[in-house]
C-alpha cells in the first residue's frame, strides 16, 4: 500500500508519524491487496468551535474511493477515530461485495491447475489453468496450506472468480 502523509499549516511530529505507521500496518494486516494508496492529511484550523485540527483520510480501493474526515483538539485521538471509522467503513464495503459474490457463487465450479509462480514475500501466486490461462491467488485465499508449504508445480484445486484485474482464485487447496 502507498502511503502519503501530508502536513498542513502544522510540523508533523514523529508520535503523529509512528501513530500513523502502526495504523497503517493493521490496514495492511486486515486488508492485505484491498487498499491501493492511502493519503493521510493532517491541518491545523483556525475555526475554533470545531476545534484545532482536522484530519482527512483518503484511502483508494478498487474502482472506488473512500474518505473520512475528523475535527478536533488532539491530533492523536484523532488518528485513532478516523482509522477505526476507516477500518469500519472497509470492512462494511468488503461484507457487500462478499454477499454480491455469494449470490454469484452458483457459477462458480471447482477447477484443477498448477503453481506456476509463487511470491511468498509478497503473499500472492498464479495458478496455470487447464486451458493454459493465469489465475492470481493471494494468500488469504489458500485453504489448510500455507504459502511455505507450497511450491511450484503443485497441483491445486481452486474457484474461479473474476476479479478487476481479470481471473482470480477465491480459494486454493492443494491436491494430496
Amino acid at each position: 500500500m502507498e502511503l502519503k502523509i501530508e502536513a498542513r499549516n502544522v510540523e508533523l511530529r514523529k508520535g503523529w508519524q509512528t501513530k500513523i505507521e502502526e495504523e497503517k500496518e493493521k490496514l495492511v494486516k486486515h486488508h492485505a491487496g484491498y487498499v491501493l494508496h492511502l493519503r493521510v492529511s493532517i491541518e491545523a484550523t483556525t475555526h475554533h468551535k470545531e476545534g484545532g485540527f482536522e484530519i482527512k483520510l483518503i484511502a483508494t480501493i478498487p474502482t472506488d474511493t473512500v474518505v473520512v474526515a475528523r475535527k478536533g483538539e488532539a491530533v492523536r485521538p484523532l488518528l485513532t477515530e478516523a482509522f477505526d471509522v476507516l477500518e469500519l467503513q472497509l470492512k462494511e464495503r468488503l461484507r457487500k461485495k462478499r454477499k454480491n459474490v455469494k449470490n454469484s457463487v452458483a457459477e462458480e465450479v471447482d477447477k484443477v491447475g498448477v503453481i506456476r509462480k509463487l511470491s511468498p514475500f509478497e503473499s500472492y501466486g498464479f495458478i496455470t489453468s487447464f486451458d493454459n490461462r493465469d489465475i492470481y491467488f493471494h494468500e488469504n485465499s489458500l485453504k489448510n496450506v500455507n504459502m511455505e508449504q507450497l511450491t511450484e508445480g503443485d497441483s491445486v484445486l481452486y474457484g474461479e472468480t473474476y476479479g478487476d484485474k481479470g481471473p482470480q482464485a477465491s480459494w486454493v487447496r492443494p491436491v494430496r
